[in-house]
């Protein structure tokens, strides 16, 4: 027998509650795409699956980058070993400033008494002549002894004052107090331009060696011996244009 609307038995089940109770709309099938079909996985396919997943760039943007986390890293070793240091100093973290601030004042003393600021305060305060004056003659002569001794430096010292207090003497220099190196390898430089390039290597190399720690040799006082005669033997520019 076939139901028809009109047919159907109200009294069995009533047209009131179509569709009957025990099939709600809220679960009428849904048809599914292929992809959302549920598959069962075995534990190898699914650690593959999630280990693709995370290695998808979204995950990873907001990591922090290779410098930032080498920073993190050293800010935490930091850390611990100053706690560490602070657990067997007396006086707990005080106590560590404390020997922090005493053992750098130690190393800035060594630094200044035989280190770089050592030289940097030589050479702001010390010029190219010492406090004596003496005669090109005589810084000469101090220049071949250190020569004989084998003291490179002193005598390359020598040397210079001697080139520098000889245009003094004729006249071609002003005498200054003060005048470093440089100072002076400008200012004859200017009176015997033929020896301008030599005079500035001169007064470079006596920086380097006493203001640079670089070590003086016999071919270094070779050059400012030659340097000394030619200087000697020049003619300034100055008394050239005024006697033409």
């Amino acid at each position: 027998m076939i139901w028809t609307a009109a047919s159907w038995p109200t009294a069995i089940w009533p047209t009131a509650v179509w569709p009957p109770a025990v099939w709600p709309p809220a679960v009428w099938p849904v048809r599914l795409t292929a992809s959302e079909v549920p598959v069962d996985l075995s534990r190898e396919e699914a650690r593959d699956a999630a280990r693709q997943e995370l290695a998808d760039p979204a995950y990873s943007r907001d990591d922090p980058g290779l410098v930032e986390r080498a920073l993190i890293w050293l800010e935490r070793e930091l850390r611990e070993l100053l706690a560490r240091a602070a657990e067997v100093t007396p006086g707990g973290w005080r106590g560590l400033v404390v020997l922090v601030v005493i053992v750098t004042a130690m190393v800035l003393v060594v630094r200044y008494r035989i280190g770089p600021l050592a030289r940097g305060a030589a050479r702001a305060d010390e010029s190219l002549f010492g406090a004596r004056t003496l005669t090109a003659a005589d810084h000469r002569r101090a220049a071949n002894g250190a020569a004989e001794r084998g003291d490179w430096a002193q005598a390359v010292r020598e040397r210079l004052r001697t080139i520098i207090r000889d245009l003094e003497e004729r006249d071609l220099l002003e005498p200054r107090i003060g005048r470093t190196a440089r100072e002076a390898a400008l200012d004859a430089g200017r009176v015997l331009p033929e020896l301008s390039t030599d005079l500035l290597r001169a007064a470079g190399t006596f920086e380097d060696v006493w203001y640079g720690a670089r070590t003086a040799t016999a071919a270094m006082d070779a050059f400012f011996r030659d340097l000394d005669q030619r200087v000697a033997r020049s003619r300034p520019t100055v008394l050239l244009e005024a006697a033409g």
